[in-house]
């Protein structure tokens, strides 16, 4: 934990203070209209709060999760941004303090507070919006359930499925056509445990299965490719000891070995079975952009590849408001022959990027672009947060970058396709304007993110930056 003081960088301005909710909005139009056709809900989650009391969190991870949801109707734009109503979050508000510890922190206080409250659900990573119900995610347990429209919290939620306290992890992945819907989650122990979950278009578990890894690593995302569920585990490792004893916080027991390489693990997504196990050469990845089978059967995976585990520790900077580390990552592909085991790794782009992600029809399939965050031509990536969007268009290897200029900070892109032609639609994104200290939404033709945007609406109160959202189709 780190005592509140003044944050420097034009970014932090966006997490020196808690984000103020606010109910139902019509959000004004800055500039431009929006598009007849775009008709949906964008939802986006992220930590809101970073400290409490005085009192900083130890982790960007840490931070209470707030979701924004805006309605794209007749009526124009409606917005809603709401915290999660979590346990941990209504006891910690309620007592004006913090009092639970969490991936980059101890329980604060006296020592046995280490294991009276050593985490807290802070529900503040990812979304889901199923047919009655957005869950907002976090992969240390389960989801919480919200009220699509109002963003009210209905509690958590184990989809009929995750009993035991089984996790449900930030990263599902969602077959367009059936409408199946598969996520993980892993169980700690001397060997944690990989669950695995097949769902429905409700998001009701209809089938799980369970796999024993090696010790307890760090598994953030996988990689829906056809008739795979394909899974690379990092060589990170925790040395649970120093947690146990109440010395360490999560991030802080997590050890970089990449002499044991990242492993890998391929199950058939019908019947969730392992297919294939082994391993490669050493990196860490946090995201997956997409996967396929090629025409040869081998597995196409593309992610947004480190070196090594630095990357933790700058995002442990960014809730200091000043960061420093040097954490480059670049996006990359793999081949992976899921018979005999062999894999090929390939760099496809060199420009420092993140949160990647392809149009929603597109998963488990070929896909035509990636959509990234991008570090801004000319800013230094140890200190800025990513200034810019870019899609990577694979067919012909050419970039086109939307910069939002000086002191802007977009959120991730996230496709909205369009009714008329699924194939095209528009990039919506949240973007903190350092210059003004507001926070807009803008929409963006998604196959010309270097022109103007097509709209830019203004947001009753400052987003902090977050992490994944999801568009909903009306």
């Amino acid at each position: 934990m780190h005592v509140a003081n003044k944050l420097s960088s034009n970014w932090a301005k966006a997490i020196s203070k808690p984000a103020t909710e606010f109910a139902a909005t019509k959000l004004p139009i800055i500039s431009g209209s929006i598009p007849h056709s775009l008709g949906g809900q964008l939802y986006r989650n992220g930590p809101a709060r970073l400290e409490r009391g005085g009192i900083r969190v130890g982790h960007w991870f840490d931070g209470d999760g707030a979701v924004l949801g805006v309605d794209f109707g007749n009526e124009g734009a409606i917005g809603t941004y709401r915290y999660v109503q979590t346990a941990g979050y209504e006891e910690e508000e309620a007592a004006g303090k913090l009092l639970y510890g969490n991936y980059g922190m101890t329980a604060p206080g006296a020592v046995w507070n280490q294991w009276r409250k050593p985490m807290k659900n802070v529900a503040n990573t990812s979304v889901l919006a199923l047919p009655d119900k957005l869950l907002a995610l976090w992969e240390g347990g389960k989801p919480h359930a919200m009220d699509l429209q109002t963003l009210a919290t209905k509690g958590m939620d184990s989809l009929d499925g995750l009993e035991d306290n089984l996790p449900y992890s930030a990263h599902p992945k969602r077959d367009f056509k059936t409408g199946e819907i598969f996520n993980f989650g892993v169980s700690p122990g001397k060997n944690s445990i990989l669950n695995i979950y097949k769902s429905d278009r409700t998001g009701k578990i209809i089938k799980k299965s369970a796999t024993k890894l090696d010790g307890v690593p760090l598994i953030h995302d996988f990689v829906l490719a056809g008739q795979y569920l394909v899974f690379f585990v990092p060589p990170v490792r925790v040395n649970p000891l120093p947690i146990l004893l109440g010395l360490s916080s999560y991030s802080e027991a997590l050890q970089w070995q990449p002499k044991i390489g990242t492993q890998w693990l391929v199950f058939d997504r019908d019947s969730l079975e392992l297919v294939n196990r082994g391993e490669t050469d050493p990196w860490y990845q946090w995201h997956f952009s997409n996967g396929y089978v090629d025409d040869s059967g081998a597995i196409i995976a593309g992610m947004v590849r480190y070196e090594d585990f630095v990357t933790n520790q700058y995002l442990k900077e960014v809730a200091t408001g000043e960061t420093h580390s040097a954490a480059k990552s670049t996006l990359w592909q793999v081949n992976l022959n899921p018979d005999t085991g062999v894999v090929a790794n390939e760099q496809i782009l060199d420009h420092h990027c993140e949160f990647p992600v392809v149009p929603p029809q597109q998963v488990g399939k070929q896909e035509s672009s990636t959509y990234l965050s991008l570090q801004r031509q000319g800013t230094c990536p140890s200190i800025e947060i990513f200034g810019a969007i870019a899609r990577f268009d694979s067919k012909t290897d050419t970039l086109t970058i939307a910069d939002m200029g000086e002191n802007r900070y977009p959120s991730e892109p996230i496709f909205a396709p369009n009714p008329e032609n699924p194939d095209t639609g528009w990039i919506v994104t949240v973007v903190y304007d350092g210059n003004t200290n507001t926070s807009e939404v803008w929409v963006l033709d998604s196959e010309g993110l270097d022109r103007e945007p097509i709209c830019k609406l203004s947001l009753p109160s400052v987003i902090p930056p977050g992490f994944h959202g999801t568009w909903q189709s009306a």
